[in-house]
């Protein structure tokens, strides 16, 4: 990375922008800054001359920036996507698509070098391909967004023991505590079962590897017990996750999280 990133910033607000392209400028990451005023001129940009990340605003006029990255995403080398938006709304739908980063406005500079930081490991591991090993669906939400008092943290997959139902949300239990997500049960399963997580009841997702054994409750069913709490697994599952956590023992995986 000693040459610096290629940046190019896109917004339709242009005071918005000229902001952005300041804070990226004076960032010592930062090599080269490129503008762009909607998403056909960014498009444009990128053909020329493809940049190392894209910071994206999302409500822009015709082409919107989720929109935008969607089409990104197809490109054989796709761009690194940081989203830069007024709007909290859209957390899931942006790290769904594979941003690595989601900065509210107005743009704080220590958020904007975390996100940098994000873009160059990003970058830097484009560099060296890795072996095809592993699941084979794209890792496009190993974190999530939690928005606590004005502030978004993120919660690493690695860090859930597992995620409870709460209608339109989860709540992600780790060590630290409960933190809920705008996010349904069914789309995170969708995104994490290849990752070492199982539904093992209508309302709860599972790690597999934070398993440390299975009990009975008082009433006959069974209970995955983790270091943050048990979680209750319906009877239809009980034998397929005794057969996962068999396979995840002979690997070694079990207890990990504890």
């Amino acid at each position: 990375m000693g040459a610096g990133l290629r940046v190019l910033a896109v917004d339709d607000v242009r005071a918005a922008l000229d902001e952005l392209c300041r804070l990226l400028r004076a960032a010592p990451e930062v090599a080269d800054v490129r503008a762009a005023g909607d998403a056909l001129g960014a498009l444009r940009s990128i053909q020329a001359d493809p940049p190392d990340a894209v910071f994206l605003d999302i409500s822009m006029p015709g082409l919107s920036g989720l929109e935008l990255a969607s089409l990104l995403a197809r490109l054989s080398e796709p761009p690194v996507i940081v989203f830069v938006t007024a709007h909290e709304g859209h957390a899931v739908s942006a790290f769904g698509i594979g941003a690595v980063d989601y900065l509210l406005k107005p743009v704080r500079a220590e958020r904007l070098a975390d996100a940098l930081t994000r873009v160059e490991r990003m970058v830097a591991g484009r560099t060296v391909p890795a072996p095809r090993t592993g699941p084979s669906t794209p890792d496009t939400m190993p974190a999530l967004p939690v928005e606590a008092e004005g502030r978004t943290r993120y919660v690493r997959r690695g860090d859930v023991r597992f995620a409870e139902a709460h209608g339109d949300y989860v709540r992600l239990h780790t060590p630290t505590g409960a933190h809920p997500v705008r996010i349904p049960i069914s789309r995170l399963q969708e995104y994490w079962e290849d990752f070492g997580f199982s539904r093992v009841h209508r309302g709860y997702l599972l790690a597999l590897d934070a398993v440390r054994e299975l009990r009975s409750d008082s009433v006959g069913g069974m209970l995955a017990h983790t270091d943050v709490g048990d979680v209750p697994v319906s009877r239809r599952c009980v034998r397929p996750l005794r057969e996962r956590l068999l396979l995840a023992a002979r690997r070694g995986e079990l207890g990990r999280r504890a």
